[in-house]
């Protein structure tokens, strides 16, 4: 292959990679590394999950068109303790970071038709829910000019300034209950729990985080996709111009700069 794709510093064969990005866009729920373990016959389990987690690098294309029209924005936590997971999980128990996900932070954004129904997101994981970790992920999400609906949140007080026009729905003492005064972020943060959760069993890490919700944005953008064999051309396409990284670099405790 060509020098500088995720398919180099492998051993496994292009056939058996085609074969991954067939399965892993053909799956609309996702797959979990076990699950292609089984498909493509692999006697490691380690291959398949470090195959996986090289795709997720290639699901989000640099310089992708920002959201706009009307957009909210919320965070929620996400995730739950290892020790919560399910037997599978629980066997691979000692070589999993016992890191708890319960206390990370996911900032959500989702385009909201005038129709009915969303259109693109975007998700991030931030640090808290100040300004300074909110503020960014909407600079860069969301283009300028957009109506970004919000909390009362005095994080996004600024948005004006930055060329946002802000809707503001303060939660407390309104009647409507935040889910249906915000519908698309709520929705949104309840699929990627469930996601999160039944796919993966929740045996993921806080610092490995970020490449899961690039999964997610890609399959819940690309939901009403009628053509499978597009989205395997695109992934490939992008896994073409992704720097490749090793197992020790995805397993071996990288810090990821929020």
């Amino acid at each position: 292959m060509t020098a500088g794709t995720i398919f180099d510093k492998t051993r496994t064969p292009l056939r058996s990679w085609l074969a991954a990005v067939w399965y892993v866009t053909n799956q609309k729920q996702g797959v979990n590394a076990l699950g292609l373990q089984r498909v493509l016959g692999l006697g490691s389990y380690q291959t398949a999950w470090t195959m996986l987690h090289r795709l997720r690098r290639a699901m989000i294309r640099p310089g992708r068109e920002r959201l706009h029209g009307v957009v909210e924005v919320d965070e929620s936590f996400v995730g739950r303790s290892v020790s919560a997971t399910g037997p599978a999980v629980k066997r691979r128990k000692q070589s999993i970071n016992q890191a708890d996900l319960r206390h990370t932070i996911v900032a959500i954004a989702v385009e909201i038709k005038t129709t009915r129904g969303f259109g693109r997101i975007r998700l991030r994981r931030i640090a808290d829910t100040s300004r300074a970790s909110v503020l960014p992920f909407v600079k860069e999400s969301i283009e300028p000019g957009a109506i970004v609906h919000t909390d009362g949140s005095q994080a996004y007080r600024s948005l004006p300034k930055h060329g946002y026009r802000r809707m503001k729905t303060v939660m407390h003492g309104n009647e409507k209950p935040a889910h249906v005064s915000m519908p698309g972020v709520h929705r949104i943060a309840a699929l990627l729990k469930r996601w999160l959760l039944g796919t993966h069993q929740g045996a993921i890490r806080p610092q490995q985080l970020d490449h899961y919700l690039d999964e997610f944005t890609f399959r819940f953008n690309r939901r009403s996709s009628r053509s499978r064999g597009l989205l395997f051309y695109r992934l490939l396409e992008q896994a073409l111009v992704t720097e490749p990284v090793t197992y020790a670099q995805i397993a071996g405790k990288v810090n990821h700069k929020i």
